[in-house]
């Protein structure tokens, strides 16, 4: 039985990447490991970022806040970027029992959030059809558009580069867990500690996060790629920004930030919050002289960040130093979120299917 969530590098690698369709000169950075938006060349200096992915909504996190996180999914890992965000493209492939009251609240959330955020929604489908369920239920393409000097990608992190990484490991596991079980949650640390964790759920976007730190300047002069850590979590987006990029990484474990909020509850779910999914955790590589600005400006926005390692030669590999000793990361075989999300469903007695075999 296959495994729910993203395909196998070897899927990946001998099925897909060899079989792109026709070959264009103004694709500029297409399908690659560790590469969150394609970019594709509009002309005139211009650039267009593209990025597709599942439409998520989670019914259990109630209809405002799924909305929310499924469009936070799509756009979060366009403005990675360096772009902003202007256009979307959405298919809603609802399931037959979906009442028009919960599109409504779906849909008005979209809309206010793409207002807010600049976003015009260009084109897309709606229907209700069989085999469909939460939580995916369609998908959804972002657009950012900008000058062609100003855009950054995974492909473009350099040796000597600062990695800095906000709001710390397992973000979303931290936010998703905390909203679907709270008295799971408050049964352990109380009903104040419950109360509190719901405030990661908005946390689990990167949208200010990467418009933020490109202030700072790009390329030669400031960010130079950024990464949304969504499956497999930090480990997982740390050894992807090394593939992309072809070079090495050096990681102090310690200097990454973990939420006490977040370390308790994946404690209780007994996760480890490394490896587990985790929208909103954004890993940039940016010049050495210009970290502190980037973590400075973040700091402004009420955005945690720190400086966790740096970029090396290919040659040394992914290390991560803790308590002094190093070993070699390697891209993360499971992501434990889901099967952690599993158990809390049935610990919790609820009944229905959960749609976890329909991951993101």
């Amino acid at each position: 039985m296959t495994e729910a969530g993203k395909a196998s590098p070897e899927i990946i690698d001998g099925i897909i990447l060899p079989r792109l369709g026709r070959k264009r000169n103004d694709v500029l950075i297409g399908p690659r490991h560790g590469v969150d938006a394609g970019i594709i060349d509009l002309g005139g200096d211009r650039v267009m970022a593209v990025t597709t992915d599942p439409f998520f909504i989670l019914p259990a996190c109630g209809w405002q806040r799924a909305a929310w996180f499924a469009l936070h999914i799509v756009v979060s890992d366009a403005v990675t970027s360096g772009l902003p965000p202007a256009y979307l493209a959405i298919d809603l492939n609802l399931p037959l029992e979906a009442q028009p009251g919960e599109l409504d609240m779906v849909w008005q959330t979209i809309h206010e959030e793409c207002d807010r955020l600049g976003i015009a929604i260009v084109t897309g489908h709606t229907g209700h059809y069989e085999g469909c369920a939460y939580p995916t239920v369609g998908s959804a393409t972002a657009m950012c558009t900008g000058l062609s000097r100003d855009y950054v990608s995974t492909t473009m992190a350099r040796c000597g580069d600062t990695i800095i990484i906000t709001k710390g490991a397992a973000i979303e596991t931290a936010g998703l867990l905390a909203v679907v079980y709270p008295d799971l949650v408050a049964a352990a640390y109380g009903e104040d500690f419950a109360r509190s964790c719901e405030g990661l759920f908005q946390q689990m976007s990167v949208v200010q996060d990467a418009l933020t730190a490109v202030e700072a300047g790009v390329r030669d002069d400031g960010v130079t790629s950024m990464h949304d850590a969504t499956e497999f979590g930090v480990w997982g987006g740390l050894v992807e920004i090394a593939s992309a990029s072809g070079t090495g990484l050096q990681i102090d474990k310690e200097k990454i930030i973990l939420q006490d909020a977040v370390r308790q509850l994946c404690d209780l779910f007994e996760i480890d919050p490394y490896c587990t999914s985790s929208e909103g955790s954004l890993i940039i590589t940016c010049r050495p002289h210009k970290a502190a600005e980037v973590i400075a400006r973040l700091a402004d926005m009420s955005i945690p960040a720190s400086a966790v390692g740096e970029v090396v030669d290919a040659d040394a590999g992914v290390q991560v130093f803790e308590a002094g000793k190093a070993h070699a990361l390697e891209y993360p075989p499971v992501d434990p979120f889901w099967g952690a999300f599993s158990a809390a469903w049935s610990a919790a007695g609820r009944e229905g299917p959960v749609g976890l075999s329909q991951t993101r």
